[in-house]
């Protein structure tokens, strides 16, 4: 079994309910922990094959974020995480998703959320 994490990943979105949120994307940093097993045969051969894809679940997340509009933060982070467990070889999975400068006089405000099977 291996955790995998992406780190910051920086995309832009529409976030919020503001009247300016609505017309103005946002930068959100987005976190992911992914547990998932390793087959044997990936093990002993150092070949791909039956293995968590990672690049690829980044990517549908990217195009999640950048293509969607979303006013709550926790539907946001729910629908990366619903992604994110599409995937059967997915154990278990975190998901961190921070929207900076949310508050005057904080860094970000940010939503986790947790699953698995």
């Amino acid at each position: 079994m291996a955790i995998i994490r992406v780190k910051n990943l920086l995309v832009r979105t529409y976030i919020g309910f503001n009247p300016e949120e609505l017309v103005n994307k946002q930068d959100v940093i987005i976190n992911l922990e992914i547990e998932a097993g390793i087959p044997a045969r990936a093990m002993e051969t150092d070949e791909p094959d039956g293995i968590f894809d990672y690049k690829t679940i980044t990517k549908k997340v990217i195009a999640l974020v950048q293509e969607g509009r979303f006013k709550l933060l926790e539907v946001l982070t729910q629908k990366i995480l619903d992604t994110i467990m599409e995937d059967e070889l997915v154990r278990r999975a975190r998901v961190e998703v921070d929207k900076p400068h949310a508050l005057r006089f904080a860094e970000s405000v940010s939503c986790e959320m947790e699953a698995e099977r």
